[in-house]
């Protein structure tokens, strides 16, 4: 299937299927083209024991997986090519941690002379952060992304407020989560600075990514569980059909199928690339190379940690409403929540290989070669 064709399919997947499923359920469409979203139109369910535990057991299982992961296999060595010398932190990293201490001052203290501009601390403050992580990586290898593969790295920062604008849509249907302190914006600047801020997304998981793999303990490890996928075009659509049940469901079930806002893409996407066969994810796995799967799941936990926590006390933040589990929070996420950033994190490693054809990203990041 050409590449053109491959997008085209998905995004209307993606897009019209919930929309599909809001038509079903009868709903007035007015709540859903409001912009910037401020009504609330789903009745949440009131937290529940029984759902809490169960929740709380995938929950567990999905982070004892992942500790798994990390700690079977056999380490091994880095390749001659991967290996760099060590150099000093360099003098763009401690610029861009004073500036994240600075912009991090400002989102949580209220300056009268800084009122104005209380709200839009988020995208400097996350700039630095990212810079930070690409010091990092450049002062224990010598590489990182912003450096040596800048065309990557700025091209994340497009894709970024594409790829996120679309939760925000499926946020819509299920509204899991909301924002505060936005009221006085008009519909453009409600949309310019989002778009601003949601491109630092995908930089964000892909630098904390490249930093993590410079530690042998993420990255230079084979695996003994290959994953085999026997008559893979029928799992492939099997995951497509599941998929796109769910995405239709959403709108009509909202306070049952919400985790699949986070899945349901995710095996989408899988599901065509492995259909075209060109899943460059699959492939990975298939050759016991779930690194890159560990990696960006631990990245995307990472930045959720920082993600929540400067949330937490700035003037213009998110707030959570999730069904049947909303108590015990870290920040303001519940914290059953934070189980969601590891299909996250895997889902900015899918879609930007399923927008990009991934080899060659996957090759920047070290993923592609079978260490085993």
């Amino acid at each position: 299937m050409p590449t053109g064709m491959k997008l085209i399919i998905s995004a209307i997947s993606l897009v019209g299927l919930p929309l599909l499923g809001f038509l079903l359920s009868g709903q007035p469409i007015e709540p859903l083209i409001e912009f910037p979203p401020v009504t609330v139109t789903v009745t949440h369910a009131p937290f529940s024991w029984p759902v809490f535990a169960l929740f709380s057991l995938v929950t567990l299982g999905l982070f004892a997986g992942l500790v798994f992961l990390l700690f079977s296999g056999t380490s091994i060595p880095a390749l001659p090519t991967t290996q760099h010398s060590p150099t000093c932190f360099p003098w763009w990293g401690w610029t861009s941690f004073i500036a994240l201490l600075t912009f991090w001052l400002l989102a949580w203290t209220r300056f009268p002379w800084f009122a104005d501009f209380q709200g839009f601390t988020f995208t400097p403050l996350w700039i630095s952060f990212i810079v930070v992580l690409n010091a990092l990586s450049q002062q224990r290898t010598g590489q990182c992304l912003l450096v040596h593969q800048p065309r990557f790295f700025l091209s994340l920062f497009g894709w970024s407020a594409v790829f996120w604008w679309y939760f925000e849509y499926l946020n819509r249907f299920v509204q899991n989560w909301r924002y505060i302190g936005i009221e006085p914006m008009t519909a453009l600047d409600y949309g310019l600075h989002s778009t601003i801020a949601f491109s630092t997304v995908l930089p964000a998981v892909w630098s904390a990514s490249h930093l993590l793999g410079t530690f042998s303990f993420f990255s230079y490890r084979t695996q003994p569980y290959p994953l085999g996928l026997a008559q893979q075009g029928k799992v492939a659509w099997g995951i497509a059909l599941l998929s796109g049940l769910c995405l239709i469901g959403l709108p009509i079930l909202p306070n049952y199928l919400f985790p699949f806002l986070w899945i349901a893409p995710l095996l989408l996407m899988l599901g065509l690339q492995m259909r075209c066969g060109n899943s460059f994810v699959v492939s990975a796995l298939g050759e016991g190379r779930w690194q890159v799967i560990t990696i960006p799941a631990s990245a995307a936990l990472l930045c959720g940690f920082f993600w929540e926590m400067w949330n937490f006390n700035s003037a213009a933040k998110w707030v959570y409403t999730i069904p049947f589990v909303d108590r015990f929070h870290l920040f303001e996420m519940p914290l059953l929540g934070y189980a969601g950033y590891l299909p996250f994190g895997v889902e900015c490693v899918v879609a930007v290989d399923f927008l990009t054809n991934g080899r060659q990203c996957f090759e920047i990041m070290g993923w592609s070669n079978n260490r085993g």
